[in-house]
């Protein structure tokens, strides 16, 4: 079942300290599209399906990636897209967009995330590396 996007956006807007449920909107928008290049398959639809709808199009709608990223060029990219960011700002936004997602997912989906994408992208959703 997927979360309602004001309840999405509540957590997005808390967990980066953002001033306005619009400033939530547009670094979840951005961060959504940049993972959606990282994702395919099912882990892809299934991570959909627990957002909500506006997000889950992004996220099944991705900005093209010619390879996948690594963490720190993720950052770079999501600061490239948010007009102002920086690699700092960028990387407060991935965390608090990736979180809620991963609160979304459920411990076993974000494991399943996360096989996908490059090493270190773990800590990006606020999971610390399993030892």
């Amino acid at each position: 079942m997927s979360i309602r996007r004001e309840s999405f956006l509540a957590h997005v807007q808390e967990r980066g300290t953002y001033t306005t449920t619009e400033e939530a909107d547009r670094v979840a928008r951005v961060v959504l599209a940049l993972l959606g290049a990282h994702l395919v398959g099912t882990v892809r639809s299934e991570l959909a399906a627990r957002l909500p709808e506006t997000y889950a199009l992004i996220l099944l709608n991705p900005l093209q990636a010619a390879e996948p990223l690594s963490p720190e060029r993720f950052v770079r990219a999501t600061a490239a897209w948010i007009e102002g960011a920086t690699e700092k700002t960028a990387l407060w936004d991935i965390g608090a967009v990736l979180s809620t997602a991963a609160a979304a997912a459920g411990d076993d989906l974000t494991r399943e995330v996360l096989l996908q994408l490059p090493p270190g992208y773990d800590l990006l959703f606020g999971h610390p590396p399993s030892t």
